[in-house]
């Protein structure tokens, strides 16, 4: 059967084989667009470009069969709402025409548009098929955007739009606002020099298994010991894998190399001590070595008996599957996903995590350190980024999964868990002002199914600072729910995962957005981005942590800034349609990471110190902003890790219970 037959299947998009950039301002204030169109050189081809204030712009190239004139044709002003007065829109096209004018052009018309200081604005000249003119010269001052970011009047965008821009559009050209404002940095190293030093470590770290690509390693600092640092991780190499999907042309065979060992380490006997592990659980990371005597490479695997406290990694199943949903819609190729061996390995997979077990909750029951958190921080339970990739994986695997052999069985077990787990996440994690009050209110000691406080949470054993961190505009996922106990803390993995998943509602997704702005020196600080917030100090530290040296408080995994982030909030700003939030993060990550040296973390309350243990050029630090990178100037990209919501998952009915009585 064809994954097409499959309920949540594959939409069946073009190549993506163009680069769009639409960095809109999501303003919900009326709006005014001005549409130029002038011809390109030697293509013929006709040029629209969008702008209007406080916003980047779109440029789009299509073919024009019609023959070029070289004249600058400006297109009628539109308003959303109340009709424009003819005086207002003819200042505006006056003013447009002015900023689309060369040097020679103003000098024609008589002195009387001002030719501004070339130093402060800077222009980007673009061909003109006129023998004599130079070029047309845009404006950058007229679309650069400017610093006050403001809320999208939409609560997501739909995917569906980048693949209707792809099949009409022939090509598509991407100009970047950053790059056209500057094209340095602040320390004057250029943002194409970085990109190009970033591609050059990325494959400097590749690992060959017999002359084939199979991953990363994880960093290439020779300044300190290997350690573990010179393994292929499998959360760490998503971002590579994503990184080589997304270049172009695309380079897919390292990463089916990668998912094809990894699968070949799954079927490995797992024992740690005298405990043989669960038969679907995935490695934490391989490292390639060289046998001398059998004079061939052997894979030597991790499962967590050499990791700090000796925990399986949960997240790595997850991320396998999602990276295979992402290779599968990059290439097309549904084979490697229809093999009998990866179909078994996605069901060894969710076996695991949909047994039938003594849980009350759909959420899957997790120890300390067993994702990207991996040393003791609290997160034992039900934690968010565990929850939000289990959804992720569940959508994923139910898009490839055939029904033969035990298949369909699973795919119905499937959904009855996701609509059980989209139910629960989206209404007992969440937290707002209203819900916060809410929880602050709450009786305790209720019984029978008619309680609110259906958790017994204390009102006492809310922590203080959410009351200040919590705006009125703006929310959150939160890091933990279990009996008697809420995480109040922001976990960034697992809030841009239910936003890409679409585990959290459109309108949680923009709420989520709208506390990032709001509370962006905390979350973002001066290098992208929290990992957690906040950090632990004191007596609570010293609990929580086991008085851990390497997670003291604003450092490493206890509030410290990770880089690799970036890619996460990238995708999901775009799939939120706050893509300015990103491109924000980014111009920061610029300033100083290839400076830096690539480091794996930063320390501090805002991030402004390279992380004391950190390793420098970390692979995930490196493609994590490629990733980030590509998709800000390619927003189609977003479609390899990104589901749209669906609409067949929808809050089960609650009825009263036949033996309730009044």
């Amino acid at each position: 059967m064809s994954p097409s037959e499959n309920q949540d299947t594959l939409p069946e998009d073009e190549e993506l084989q163009s680069k769009n950039i639409d960095v809109s301002s999501s303003s919900p204030e009326k709006q005014k667009t001005n549409t130029v169109h002038y011809p390109a050189a030697s293509e013929n081809e006709l040029f629209m470009v969008q702008s209007h204030p406080n916003q980047a712009f779109t440029a789009t190239a299509a073919s024009s069969s019609s023959s070029s004139s070289g004249n600058i044709v400006v297109g009628k002003c539109k308003e959303d709402g109340e009709k424009q007065s003819s005086e207002s829109h003819g200042k505006m096209s006056t003013e447009l025409q002015s900023s689309m004018l060369s040097d020679s052009e103003k000098e024609n018309a008589g002195g009387v548009l001002a030719v501004a200081d070339k130093k402060a604005n800077k222009a980007v000249k673009l061909p003109n098929n006129t023998e004599n003119d130079g070029g047309v010269d845009f404006d950058v001052a007229a679309v650069k955007p400017q610093g006050v970011l403001k809320p999208s009047p939409s609560v997501g965008v739909n995917l569906e739009s980048y693949d209707a821009m792809i099949n009409t559009s022939p090509r598509t050209i991407s100009l970047n606002v950053s790059q056209l404002s500057s094209e340095s940095g602040a320390f004057g190293g250029s943002v194409n020099a970085m990109v190009e030093e970033a591609w050059e470590r990325l494959n400097k770290s590749i690992v060959h298994f017999k002359l084939e690509p199979v991953g990363t390693l994880a960093a290439l600092d020779t300044s300190a010991d290997a350690l573990n640092y010179n393994q292929v991780f499998v959360r760490d190499f998503v971002p590579s894998g994503l990184a080589y999907l997304m270049k172009e042309p695309p380079e897919p065979d390292i990463v089916k190399n990668f998912l094809l060992k990894t699968l070949h380490l799954q079927g490995w006997e797992k024992r740690i001590d005298n405990f043989t592990l669960g038969e679907g659980v995935m490695p934490a990371s391989f490292k390639v070595l060289y046998d001398n005597h059998r004079r061939k490479d052997t894979l030597v695997a991790d499962f967590g008996g050499s990791a700090i406290g000796r925990v399986a990694p949960v997240d790595s199943g997850f991320w396998w599957i999602i990276l295979l949903r992402s290779y599968t819609k990059c290439t097309r190729d549904y084979s490697l996903s229809e093999l009998p061996e990866v179909q078994r390995g996605m069901k060894l997979i969710l076996n695991l995590c949909l047994s039938d077990g003594f849980d009350t909750f759909p959420t899957l029951l997790c120890a300390d350190g067993c994702s990207m958190i991996d040393r003791r921080m609290g997160i034992y339970g039900y934690p968010i980024e565990i929850q939000a990739l289990f959804f992720f994986a569940l959508r994923c695997a139910r898009q490839m999964l055939k029904p033969e052999r035990g298949g369909k069985e699973l795919i119905e077990r499937i959904d009855k868990r996701i609509r059980a787990l989209s139910f629960h996440i989206q209404s007992y994690y969440w937290l707002d002002f209203t819900q916060l009050n809410n929880i602050y209110r709450y009786k305790t000691e209720e019984y029978s199914h008619t309680a609110v406080n259906k958790f017994n949470v204390i009102p006492e054993s809310i922590p203080d600072w959410v009351f200040d961190f919590m705006p009125l505009r703006g929310g959150y996922l939160i890091g933990n729910v279990s009996p008697a106990r809420m995480d109040f803390r922001w976990f960034l993995v697992g809030n841009c995962i239910a936003i890409l998943s679409s585990l959290a509602t459109p309108a949680q997704a923009t709420a989520i957005m709208d506390l990032v702005e709001e509370r962006w020196e905390d979350l973002i600080g001066e290098m992208p981005l929290k990992i957690v917030y906040p950090a632990l100090e004191g007596h609570q530290w010293r609990i929580v942590t086991g008085c851990d040296p390497k997670n003291t408080r604003w450092s490493y995994h206890n509030g410290g800034s990770w880089p690799v982030l970036l890619w996460l909030l990238t995708a999901a700003c775009i799939k939120a349609g706050r893509p300015q939030i990103a491109k924000r993060a980014i111009e920061l990550v610029e300033h100083r990471l290839s400076r830096d040296g690539w480091p794996e973390y930063y320390d501090g309350k805002t991030g402004r110190y390279v992380g004391k243990q950190a390793r420098k050029y970390q692979t995930w630090s490196i493609s994590g902003y490629l990733v980030a990178k590509m998709m800000i100037e390619n927003p189609s990209n977003l479609l390899m890790i990104s589901l749209e919501e669906d609409k067949k998952i929808t809050k089960p009915r609650l009825t009263r219970s036949v033996s309730w009585t009044c």
